[in-house]
């Protein structure tokens, strides 16, 4: 295999999510496919089909880690479907097969995500999302930003970044 392997985006986000956090789930979607990235997500709707939804609209290709065992419980706009039966542990996967995570709005289930993103060291921007404070202080780790044009910029530059820290002789 040759070339350059695509940098992988998580987005994550609610499955009931607001129509704000769709659309602005859909342009991230769209703007990540644009700039050659492959989008990770949980598989189903809200958030997650919204992004679907942009990135192929743009072209892109979109994965979705499933927690059942069924890949028909996939939204419409996945390249591919991975049914994991690991139910919510599917975020675990999620995160992890990623090289940058963008979280968008949210529950409890984006929250698990973000506090592994966190643990895991992996790139994190917030858009419209969880805060994350201990003590009554801010915890850092979480880049909040006010737009997807921001959220696919920083989470693709973190993303670069990530990759020279692991090759420090740039081949």
């Amino acid at each position: 295999m040759t070339g350059v392997r695509p940098i992988v985006v998580a987005v994550i986000g609610a499955a009931s999510a607001t129509a704000s956090e769709e659309a602005l789930a859909e342009e991230v979607g769209g703007r990540l496919a644009e700039a050659g990235a492959v989008v990770v997500c949980g598989g189903r709707s809200g958030v997650m089909e919204a992004v679907c939804r942009g990135a192929q609209r743009a072209g892109g290709l979109t994965v979705g880690i499933l927690p059942g065992s069924d890949s028909d419980e996939g939204n419409r706009y996945l390249s591919l479907a991975l049914p994991t039966g690991l139910g919510h542990a599917r975020n675990a996967v999620v995160v992890l097969a990623s090289e940058a995570v963008i979280a968008i709005g949210g529950g409890y289930g984006t929250l698990s995500e973000i506090g592994l993103a966190l643990k895991s060291g992996r790139p994190l921007v917030g858009l419209s999302t969880w805060k994350a404070s201990r003590d009554g202080i801010d915890v850092s780790g979480i880049e909040v930003v006010e737009t997807p044009e921001e959220a696919v910029r920083r989470s693709l530059e973190a993303a670069k970044e990530q990759r020279q820290m692991k090759r420090p002789y740039g081949d």
